[in-house]
């Protein structure tokens, strides 16, 4: 049986290969929609088309962030070569400004200056960057199990408190029905003290009275109301066995709350609209939870 899953989560998964070394994390938070955001290292094009790819296979709503960072070792001297035009550039400029009175630039200083010294490249070289690449997708592949994971435990600890408030739901409807059934002998007796005490002695009184609280009843009677509030309750139902169920359970909230309006607009008692403010209530809770499933 599938269970829902809820939209906040996270997930991280850390890798390393020779003097390679990265780590991936990914987060979530609610969305109406599923949007992937991606923030990676340079030199790894291929990372951003596959995350996303990734995230889209496996989650269906929520705003997720996935950051990869990676360094590499920094390597020995002998691997590195000086850029001389650069560091002609730079002792041009330090000439200048000696002349100037500035102290001249040590060969220490000189090095640590950007572009100055190079880690050569080789097809050697682009040849293990493709291969930590793909090592790096296979974490990225890591974390968002483990986000996917995080999000499921949420929504395992979400089904008990919006199961409960379905059954709120369920047992005020009960209470309506029940309240509702007596909602046409009170409109009788009210329709029936107010004719007799501005009208007493009108011909043709039992039947007025009958015809015009019959006309009343009708239109206080809320049984469809009722009807499609119990249906709703069981499609609410249905709908947590049915993941992902988030956008559905969010139609399904403005039909409930329809319906409750309705019915409070309609309630000719201060005891059956006191029910239908308390089942508003209920649904503005559930609705408030609904919005955390995926």
């Amino acid at each position: 049986m599938s269970h829902i899953s809820g939209m906040t989560g996270f997930g991280r998964a850390d890798g390393a290969d020779g003097d390679w070394s990265w780590s991936v994390e990914a987060r979530s938070v609610n969305g109406r929609n599923l949007e992937v955001r991606f923030r990676g290292p340079p030199g790894f094009d291929n990372l951003e088309r596959l995350a996303k790819a990734s995230g889209q296979a496996r989650l269906n709503r929520g705003q997720v962030t996935l950051g990869v960072q990676a360094k590499r070792a920094e390597a020995g001297a002998a691997a590195l070569k000086v850029n001389e035009e650069v560091l002609a550039r730079y002792l041009q400029l330090a000439n200048q400004l000696a002349e100037d009175g500035a102290t001249p630039p040590s060969a220490d200083g000189l090095l640590s200056l950007r572009g100055v010294l190079e880690a050569p490249e080789d097809d050697a070289d682009a040849d293990v960057r493709a291969a930590i690449e793909t090592q790096i997708a296979a974490s990225i592949d890591a974390a968002l199990d483990a986000l996917k994971a995080s999000r499921e435990r949420e929504g395992a600890q979400l089904l008990p408190v919006i199961t409960g408030f379905i059954d709120r739901i369920e047992q005020l409807v009960a209470d309506a029905e029940t309240e509702a059934a007596a909602q046409t002998d009170a409109i009788r007796e009210r329709f029936t003290r107010r004719i007799t005490e501005l009208a007493p002695d009108a011909p043709g009184l039992e039947d007025r009275i009958f015809l015009e609280a019959a006309a009343l009843a009708t239109k206080a009677d809320v049984r469809e109301e009722l009807d499609r509030l119990t249906a709703h309750v069981a499609s609410a139902r249905a709908l947590l066995q049915q993941p992902p169920a988030g956008r559905k359970l969010d139609f399904l909230m403005q039909e409930f709350m329809r319906e409750a309006n309705t019915l409070c607009s309609k309630s000719a008692t201060t005891a059956l609209t006191g029910i239908g403010l308390e089942l508003k209530a209920v649904i503005e809770q559930l609705r408030e939870q609904v919005q955390n499933v995926e």
